[in-house]
């Protein structure tokens, strides 16, 4: 068993006593620290070498006093020796480790003073010899306690699962069946991380058993590795009396890591080598809040990164813990530590009420939104117990025992994953981070704390959380807060099973709308919500906050299912990647039944989609993730409409070929058939689309709609031309296409403007700060992927291109991936007009012409080269400012400061428009 600091202090006390006065010949090194490392009960020389050899910059070697590979770096002086140019003279030798060699402490000592770096939290402290019983914790590195800070992207991470990786390729290619090399390769993750962190004592055991008890080929290693997990399963007292001295030093686990049987693995000479490999491997730096997501890649190769492993940053996960229960926790500690009376009780209530939360991810992976949350909720603990200990010596006198305070475990948290693999990895992270934050608090008051026999754990339940009554894995009323990050996956990219989940948990009729995947787990916990759970913290695709999506989700999630947004964070990229960060755009969403119990509702608004966000506070927030303060329904949500409800010309789709690209041409391919059939020229025309619009491009296409038969009828490659749309559009599984094969000279749509024509595309960049829009004129044919006007007026034009009409696209339109995407029943035909109507829009046309003839300054440039990001010219700049100052003032007299409000002053706006018609669509009381 690990000593506990009562016996260390007495140990490093002894220790200073016998070398005070020490140290003046060289030779005392191996000495002095083989006396220092006993103090921790650790064989120096089964974790460290003396003079170990490395090469310099240049062609120079030199040699360590003392290193311990991943851990610690001494440099020895003889007593009485400047240490001002030790540290540098130790950094000198780092350009000759490797990444996993390189140490996270730097020790310098002349024998009678000391100066310990912590490289990884960029620490120091300095000390006398005498001294060292007041600082010997900060040496619990040695037997494997430390304090741990999480670094998302630390390369020591993506260096374990690599080790992890080779192995189980190794094994798996013996031959080994699934699903029991996971639960192997699980055991032995453990096993490693165990024998770094002091759960495994003498530190190195389960590392000298499999190089001392194992044969060089491996043919025994399987066997004796199943033999040590029968061992950490059996407790002391049942096992036999004739037990190898060594396999009895492994301690009872009692957990169901080690519980079930399972044949022993294979191993050959080059699996044993890359296990003993990674025994040397320091798995104490590992993190615990990444660790199911790093070792999943690993089992699944569809996940594996060609640089690094997949999971969700700590920091992405806290914006979610942190509103949803922390903040609310730390500011109520706050005040009870203000208290002038009571403080103590209240203190000791408060530890009790966290003692009981409890909290569940029905969608939780490898367990990392559980492991920050457990950590989060232990950290607080802490410093729970540090006050209350303070008031104790104070009102009562003594002190008490930091260990036996703890009221917090794993057992307090819930889970549902629908994959094997991932339960059992997240019950063993949480395990993890159990560990390390046991550790932390043997730190902080000086205490042995550790909890082997595991007599808690996780619950982890595997099944399919969309199938599975919530109530059975914890009871509605016993559940704090519900949290996570369910699967993001669009409507159009679901599975039929998943497109039949979503129809019938949302109830959204045969149609099955357009929901994304994670909506029916929005869905699924608003009904646990009100069954007695207090409050929601998912992460979701932004997609459920704009578009066509809000009018399906949030009347049925708002209004029959009384809950209200507590807290959200506006779109901000997820980042993903160990290495390179995944382009995800997401939202974060707090809900609660009416908001929970504080009245201010919290929004995170991020300027810079990968910075920090800027919080603010309002009244109540609307599904589109701003105030909603000004509505008579805070709930209202922007429904499609078939025609504009605001008086403005007809906006059409452009033409619809189904033509299997028949009809469409490049300049060359175009070139190359008039080549072999010249008088089919008169048919070609300009075809543009979204693309060729807004970045040029040339492409044509046969518009043949006024062509006569006989004109047809003699030119052959015409006619290969039409027989080929015909046989595509008849194979077609769509019954409307097959029988649009017998028209094979229309298009599916045919829109052919013989006028001006005003064009909006279907999609734009989100980093454009206006959507390009401007005329086109015959003979051009517009594609399905823009949208035209053909009789807007320039004061029309004014008003799309303003920055008003763009902040309604932005906030109400939906998304194709993160373009804007212009819907014409979403955007176009709910756009709410000033309160004067259309007549006002002459006021706009001066402004409008204003934007147009700043463009004509840069003929040579396109729209994409005019409205890009950094490229826009400052004229042109100038032009757009001074219309969306007219703009705004249609709207209202003093004008407005962001996007932000402009899209909640028109979204109130769209209420009014539309009020008349909900009140029609009322039944009236008739009299009985």
């Amino acid at each position: 068993m690990r000593l506990s600091w009562n016996e260390v202090r007495a140990r490093a006390a002894e220790f200073a006593r016998q070398w005070q006065g020490e140290g003046y010949e060289r030779g005392q090194t191996q000495l002095f620290y083989q006396a220092f490392f006993d103090i921790f009960g650790i064989s120096v020389r089964r974790v460290a070498s003396f003079e170990e050899p490395v090469r310099l910059l240049g062609q120079k070697r030199g040699s360590i006093d003392l290193f311990w590979k991943g851990v610690l770096l001494v440099e020895q002086k003889i007593a009485g020796r400047d240490l001002r140019h030790a540290k540098t003279q130790a950094l000198d030798y780092f350009p000759g480790l490797t990444d996993s060699e390189v140490p996270r402490y730097l020790l310098l000592s002349d024998f009678q003073s000391f100066q310990l770096y912590d490289l990884e939290e960029d620490d120091e402290i300095r000390f006398r010899l005498a001294d060292l019983p007041q600082h010997v914790e900060r040496f619990g590195f040695i037997m494997g306690v430390q304090r741990h800070t999480v670094r998302d992207q630390d390369p020591v991470n993506i260096e374990a699962s690599e080790l992890i990786r080779q192995i189980y390729d190794a094994v798996k290619a013996g031959g080994h069946p699934s699903p029991d090399i996971e639960q192997i390769m699980v055991r032995l993750v453990f096993c490693l991380f165990a024998d770094d962190t002091g759960i495994f004592q003498p530190r190195g055991l389960f590392q000298d058993y499999l190089e001392d008890r194992t044969m060089p080929d491996g043919a025994d290693l399987g066997s004796t590795f199943t033999l040590i997990c029968q061992v950490l399963n059996t407790p002391e007292r049942s096992r036999a009396a004739t037990i190898d001295d060594d396999l009895a030093k492994f301690p009872y686990v009692d957990s169901d890591l080690f519980s079930q049987p399972i044949p022993a693995p294979f191993f050959d000479r080059n699996s044993r080598a890359l296990l003993l490999n990674a025994c040397d491997f320091d798995w104490s730096r590992i993190s615990p809040a990444i660790f199911g997501s790093l070792f999943q890649s690993v089992m699944d190769s569809r996940q594996r990164r060609a640089q690094g492993a997949h999971y969700t940053t700590e920091q992405n996960i806290l914006k979610v813990i942190e509103p949803l229960f922390m903040d609310e926790l730390r500011a109520e500690f706050e005040r009870i530590k203000r208290r002038k009376h009571g403080t103590l009780a209240a203190l000791r209530a408060f530890h009790e009420r966290l003692g009981q939360m409890t909290f569940l991810d029905p969608a939780c992976g490898c367990g990392n939104f559980l492991v920050i949350a457990y950590r989060e909720l232990r950290a607080l603990e802490i410093d729970v117990i540090r006050e209350v200990r303070a008031f104790s010596v104070v009102d009562e006198h003594r002190e008490l025992h930091a260990a036996g305070m703890s009221r917090i475990d794993v057992d307090q948290f819930f889970g549902i994953e629908i994959g094997v693999w991932p339960t059992r990895i997240a019950a063993t992270a949480m395990w993890m981070m159990d560990h390390f934050m046991n550790n932390r608090l043997s730190l902080e008051f000086g205490e042995p704390y550790i909890r082997i026999p595991l007599s808690a754990s996780s619950v982890i339940i595997q099944g399919d959380a969309l199938e599975m009554d919530w109530a059975e894995v914890l009871p509605p009323e016993r559940c704090s807060h519900v949290l996570g990050n369910p699967p993001f996956v669009g409507a159009k990219l679901q599975t039929s099973e998943q497109r039949a989940q979503v129809r019938r948990i949302a109830n959204l009729g045969g149609s099955g709308g357009t929901l994304d995947y994670v909506a029916a787990w929005f869905v699924k916990a608003s009904e646990y919500v009100r069954q007695g759970a207090a409050k929601i913290g998912f992460v979701v695709t932004n997609s459920i906050t704009q578009g066509e999506q809000v009018g399906q989700l949030w009347p049925t999630l708002l209004g029959s299912r009384e809950m209200e947004i507590s807290f959200a964070h506006r779109t901000f990229a997820w980042g993903s990647d160990a290495r390179g960060k995944a382009h995800v755009h997401v939202v974060i969403l707090g809900l609660a039944r009416n908001g929970g119990k504080n009245g201010q509702r919290r929004l995170f608004a991020y300027n810079d989609l990968t910075g920090e966000p800027q919080e603010s506070q309002h009244r109540v927030l609307s599904p589109y993730l701003f105030d909603a303060g000004r509505l008579r329904n805070p709930h209202v949500v922007v429904h499609e409409a078939s025609r504009p409800l605001n008086g403005l010309p007809k906006i059409v789709i452009g033409s619809k070929p189904i033509d299997g690209g028949h009809y469409i041409f490049t300049a060359e391919q175009k070139q190359e058939f008039l080549r072999r059939e010249p008088a089919a020229e008169k048919f070609f025309r300009p075809y543009v689309g979204a693309k060729e619009f807004i970045n040029g491009g040339d492409r044509w296409i046969l518009a043949l709609q006024g062509a006569s038969p006989t004109e047809i009828r003699h030119l052959p490659e015409l006619n290969k031309r039409i027989a080929a749309v015909k046989l595509y559009r008849s194979k077609s599984p769509a019954a409307s296409t097959r029988a649009l094969a017998l028209e094979p000279t229309q298009f599916h749509v045919n829109v052919l403007p013989n006028r001006p024509f005003l064009v909006v595309p279907e999609t734009s960049s989100e980093t454009r700060r206006y959507v390009p829009i401007a005329w086109m004129e015959p003979p051009t044919v517009p594609s399905n992927a823009i949208r035209i006007i053909e009789n807007a007026s320039l004061g029309l034009f004014g008003l799309l291109t303003s920055s008003m009409h763009m902040s309604w696209l932005h906030h109400i339109g939906g998304r194709l991936k993160s373009d804007y995407r212009y819907a014409i029943g979403l955007v176009y035909n709910t756009f709410p007009l000033p309160s004067k109507g259309l007549g006002v829009l002459t006021k706009l046309e001066p402004l409008a012409k204003g934007v147009l003839e700043a463009r004509l300054e840069h003929p040579e440039a396109s729209l994409g080269d005019l409205y890009h990001r950094h490229a826009m010219p400052v004229s042109l700049i100038r032009a757009h400012r001074r219309l969306d100052r007219a703009v705004d003032r249609l709207y209202r007299r003093s004008g407005f400061n962001s996007d932000l409000e402009r899209a909640e002053h028109l979204l109130a706006l769209y209420e009014q428009t539309i009020a008349p018609v909900v009140a029609a669509k009322r039944p009236r009381r008739t009299k009985h």
